[in-house]
């Protein structure tokens, strides 16, 4: 089975790329990235396809992908780090762009479409709604649309909420999580202590979170039962807790 994933090397995106490279029935992983992802190196079906621009897919790398089953959108960034139409553009535009040009590709063959979203985001947002909770929700909600449409009916997509990310025991990823900020890591230290006696319920710990991400990367790419805990959105959205009832835990 033939995987995309982008985002590796941050938090989320190494959790993932851990599961695909120890899942023996994906035989190929291609990561997209604007740099070299040190946890590919040495693994022989893993190919790192160095890309600048996520606004556009030319056709040499289009067909390199033209057998994918499914993929793992978990590039993003937060919400503090970049304006607002940058933050539209990474967490909107970038995904749709892209799940347009694979679903074009490799029509008619379905292709499965995980875009890793967030806890708090919305498809019907209120003026209370924060911005990035709004774009996450939009981006979502126009996957899902997208899919209706015939010349992207091949299109399979589930958008996952995961909670407070927690890769603390997951130890195969350790040496290629990013490095946070001074301030950042105080509060992940004080907070995530916190969630896990307190809120587990609220917690994603990376193992488990890349887990399940793969297996409906590699699904049938149907819909989940609406009214399960945590599905929403014609069973396409899956909440932290469904993340967490997926995974057992």
């Amino acid at each position: 089975m033939h995987l995309v994933l982008t985002g590796a090397t941050g938090l989320v995106g190494s959790a993932v790329l851990q599961q695909m490279l120890v899942t023996p029935s994906v035989s190929k992983i291609s990561i997209l990235s604007r740099r070299p992802v040190a946890q590919a190196e040495g693994h022989s079906k893993a190919h790192v396809i160095i890309h600048k621009d996520y606004a556009t897919y030319p056709p040499e790398l289009l067909t390199q992908l033209k057998d994918v089953d499914g993929v793992v959108w978990a590039q993003g960034i937060s919400s503090i780090s970049v304006s607002k139409p940058e933050y539209e553009q990474i967490t909107n535009t970038y995904p749709l762009t892209f799940a347009c040009a694979l679903s074009t590709t490799v029509a008619p063959k379905p292709v499965n479409f995980i875009y890793v979203s967030g806890e708090g985001a919305t498809t019907t947002p209120s003026f209370l709604t924060q911005h990035w909770a709004r774009i996450k929700g939009l981006t979502e909600s126009s996957l899902l649309a997208l899919s209706k449409q015939p010349e992207y009916a091949n299109l399979r997509p589930i958008s996952l909420r995961p909670g407070a990310v927690d890769a603390t025991f997951h130890t195969e990823v350790k040496d290629f999580v990013p490095r946070r900020t001074a301030t950042m890591g105080v509060l992940e230290k004080a907070a995530l202590p916190v969630f896990r006696g307190l809120m587990p319920s609220m917690v994603s710990p990376t193992k488990e979170l890349g887990k399940v991400l793969v297996e409906l990367a590699m699904g049938d790419g149907g819909a989940h039962k609406v009214g399960e805990s945590g599905v929403s959105d014609e069973g396409r959205t899956l909440s932290n807790a469904a993340m967490r009832r997926l995974a057992g835990i």
